[in-house]
């Protein structure tokens, strides 16, 4: 049995976002992406059952990576706006620098794929987030509705505003971020 290389694997993960992004999710086959990632096919194996499991594992890695993101500097003892302005910022952050995954992603949701997706596994990423959310409907301070409904009104402005194919015309400063933030606050606060 061949050992597992870590820098081979995310390698053969950033060949799946690149060609993925590039020529779409059909025409993305296993020796297209072992010959991108350069490695033999048969090395895709070793880490992956089937060329479905290598497309959702990057999608739940990329997911993953975007927890990570959103959770930095996460401080539950602060006011809820300013948690949210946190994972606000970070995601912004996320979707800015690391557009080829938002777009991997983007792509996925909207794919066949996505009802391979163990949900419960990608919500785990964001369990601080979404007991956030519950704590500031619990306090009245958030609007109780739906949870997928107040993430689509805190965090797709950030899909729209961080996305340069989605926005060319608003410049990009810290002032009109802040504002951005501050619409998206005030969509689902009480």
């Amino acid at each position: 049995m061949r050992i597992k290389d870590e820098l081979k694997q995310e390698a053969i993960i950033q060949a799946t976002i690149k060609l993925v992004n590039n020529i779409g999710f059909a025409s993305s086959s296993v020796a297209k992406i072992a010959k991108e990632a350069n490695v033999s096919p048969a090395t895709i194996y070793i880490y992956y059952k089937n060329k479905e499991d290598l497309l959702v594992s990057t999608y739940l890695n990329i997911k993953h990576q975007m927890g990570i993101a959103m959770l930095k500097d996460f401080n539950e003892g602060k006011p809820i706006r300013d948690i949210f302005r946190t994972f606000w910022l970070n995601s912004f952050d996320f979707i800015s620098k690391k557009p080829e995954f938002f777009y991997y992603a983007e792509q996925f949701v909207n794919s066949p794929y996505s009802d391979l997706v163990n949900k419960s596994a990608v919500e785990k990423y964001f369990e601080p987030i979404l007991m956030t959310i519950q704590k500031g409907i619990d306090q009245q301070i958030i609007k109780d509705v739906s949870i997928d409904m107040l993430s689509a009104f805190i965090f797709h402005p950030i899909v729209v505003l961080a996305n340069p194919r989605k926005n060319s015309d608003i410049k990009l400063n810290k002032k009109t971020i802040e504002t951005a933030f501050q619409l998206a606050w005030d969509a689902i606060k009480l």
